[in-house]
């Protein structure tokens, strides 16, 4: 599940208080919820990318999960209304190479022109992923597709509807000098425009926190 989205500029501090010793660790409770990360970029729109990894799609309808989206915390509800621009995307990963995260990502958004989407998958996943994986300074990369469409949920009503995504390519570096030019380059939009992508844009962004399942049960282990 990917979120991009920005906070009103006074809430900032609460909200990253919130987001990590409440939200997350409410999220990775979950059951089949994996890992959660939180991205920022600074100067730029949206200020923040945060990316959660699940067992399956499946654990994103769970009863479980539309149980936190329709009962918020008095929290969460207070942190709600200083949301803007949520864009989230319920998605299936559809192409990698490499493994893990660096600290500095470079992520892209996009939609396949209607026809194209077989010959920009097969260019992304054949041509361009294997060869950034084995590349000095890069570390994983993931391409992923819209699976699921996203219900309205009590949260939601609260910051306004979400709009929705396509497609994405996330690429983690340890090296933002070895990063920074791929969008200039080999992944730029008009690399994508002539492989049948359109409505391209791109960010580099920084890690700003990670959580795992393991670390929310890790504490209850041990008392």
């Amino acid at each position: 599940m990917l979120l991009m989205f920005d906070i009103v500029a006074d809430a900032i501090p609460e909200h990253d208080d919130w987001h990590t010793h409440e939200h997350l660790p409410e999220r990775l409770s979950i059951p089949g919820f994996l890992r959660g990360t939180r991205w920022v970029t600074p100067g730029a729109k949206p200020r923040y990318f945060v990316m959660y990894e699940v067992e399956t799609l499946a654990t994103l309808q769970s009863q479980a999960y539309r149980d936190r989206l329709d009962h918020p915390s008095p929290w969460t509800a207070r942190i709600m209304p200083h949301y803007r621009g949520m864009t989230r995307g319920l998605c299936a990963i559809t192409g990698h190479a490499g493994a893990g995260l660096g600290p500095i990502g470079l992520l892209i958004r996009f939609e396949p022109r209607t026809g194209h989407e077989s010959a920009l998958r097969t260019w992304l996943v054949d041509d361009m992923l294997p060869g950034l994986a084995s590349r000095r300074g890069l570390g994983g990369a993931y391409l992923v597709e819209r699976a699921l469409t996203a219900p309205m949920t009590t949260e939601q009503s609260i910051r306004g509807a979400d709009a929705g995504i396509a497609w994405a390519l996330f690429v983690t570096s340890y090296s933002e000098e070895s990063l920074a030019p791929l969008a200039q380059g080999e992944l730029g939009h008009d690399r994508f425009a002539a492989h049948g992508g359109a409505g391209v844009s791109d960010a580099l962004y920084r890690l700003h926190y990670t959580l795992t399942a393991l670390d929310v049960r890790a504490p209850a282990a041990a008392r």
